[in-house]
């Protein structure tokens, strides 16, 4: 009975215990693991970005958000294009706000926007047509040399749906 008992205790730990794969081969990716989206600059350089797509993301934006990481911003995606101003309520951090459009061209640039101290807030409009809105980290804009014109690259985000 005790080698049964063994026997049985060394088949279900062997069962329940896997050993681990081995990692992918080096510059590959794990197999269905999504890719960050991020946006390309003109530098070469890239933003990893989070994606604000309808109305309740786009409203959170970064509020509330009391530091943003080099390398990483936001995008707001709207339906169709439009003049979409912004505003810093509840924002508790200087950022750059970049509005881009359908072609994915920068229309226009607000740098170094401060955080709102006193309601209303102040709002800032493009005076352009956008589809998007880019927002960094204040000097972020100037980091990567972004100016009117500038064509910018979208990654991952061919299957965001926008509401």
């Amino acid at each position: 009975m005790n080698k049964l008992l063994a026997a049985t205790l060394v088949a279900l730990a062997a069962c329940t215990n896997p050993q681990p794969s081995a990692p992918p081969p080096v510059g590959t990716s794990a197999p269905n693991v999504p890719q960050r989206p991020r946006i390309v600059f003109p530098d070469g350089s890239s933003a990893h970005v989070e994606v604000a797509a309808d109305d309740e993301t786009r409203a959170q934006g970064l509020m509330y958000r009391d530091r943003l990481p080099d390398g990483v911003g936001m995008i707001f995606l709207f339906p169709e294009s439009g003049e979409y101003p912004f505003w810093m309520k509840n924002t508790l951090i200087p950022l750059d706000m970049i509005w881009i459009d359908d072609g994915k061209n920068v229309v226009a640039i607000h740098h170094d926007v401060p955080p709102c101290k006193a309601d209303p807030c102040p709002s800032y409009p493009p005076h352009a047509l956008a589809k998007y809105v880019l927002e960094l980290a204040a000097g972020g804009a100037k980091q990567h040399n972004l100016v009117v014109g500038a064509k910018l690259r979208f990654e991952g985000l061919d299957q965001v749906v926008v509401r």
